[in-house]
């Protein structure tokens, strides 16, 4: 199976996080490391707009054919459209034939080559349009509000009081893992009715977007990589 690690130039919140240094390393590596060590996974990609990520990503063992074109770099521009961008150059362009891929994202270097191996093992013995990693939601969803520019209380779900052992756990996705069949994401879909999810504990499931988020996972990696 091929992995595709996207990793666009710009990020707001976070100025150059795909390769901001992470205990000694640029945080792209993680992901780039798992992917290579997998069992399963036979080429790395990387999907980028930046020479200066390219040449990182090269030095760390992925490959790079193409830059991504600037109107897929946009914040404007959906992930998807990326993925179905890079599935047929790399396709029709480069002699490959994708039916599956892997999309591995550079901001959740908690994840673990066993994580990676897991889910794929999951999508082969299911049989699966898809799967996709979640995990569990730390606090019930039905307590969630929208709230006004007044700071007023809007429901999202029923208003009802109930407490937290009476209700149905719930999952979100955790950003880590994402594997497709071909013919599902060129419909523009992630889901359908043989989609599954893999679970993975909180633990390994920091999703890093912001300065809070970085520290975060850096202090949880501490005692692993140092």
């Amino acid at each position: 199976m091929i992995a595709l690690i996207p990793a666009r130039c710009g990020s707001k919140g976070l100025i150059k996080k795909n390769i901001k240094e992470l205990l000694g390393k640029p945080m792209i590596a993680y992901t780039i490391e798992a992917a290579l060590k997998s069992k399963y996974i036979s080429e790395v990609i990387i999907s980028t707009d930046c020479r200066e990520i390219e040449e990182i990503a090269l030095r760390l063992g992925a490959k790079s054919y193409f830059l991504r074109p600037e109107y897929l770099a946009s914040d404007e521009a959906k992930a998807v459209d990326t993925y179905i961008y890079t599935i047929e150059k790399l396709n029709s362009d480069f002699n490959h034939t994708i039916n599956n891929i892997i999309i591995l994202q550079p901001t959740s270097p908690l994840r673990t080559t066993e994580d990676i191996d897991n889910a794929i093992e999951l999508f082969k013995k299911k049989h699966a349009d898809s799967v996709i990693s979640y995990t569990e939601e730390h606090h019930p969803i039905v307590w969630h509000k929208y709230i006004t520019k007044e700071k007023k209380f809007t429901n999202i779900f029923d208003d009802s009081i109930l407490n937290r052992q009476e209700i149905k756990k719930s999952y979100y996705p955790n950003g880590a893992i994402f594997i497709f069949k071909y013919d599902l994401i060129k419909h523009k879909t992630y889901y359908n009715e043989n989609s599954y999810a893999y679970i993975m504990p909180r633990e390994r499931s920091i999703d890093i977007d912001e300065e809070i988020d970085f520290k975060f996972a850096e202090f949880l990696m501490k005692g692993t990589y140092e």
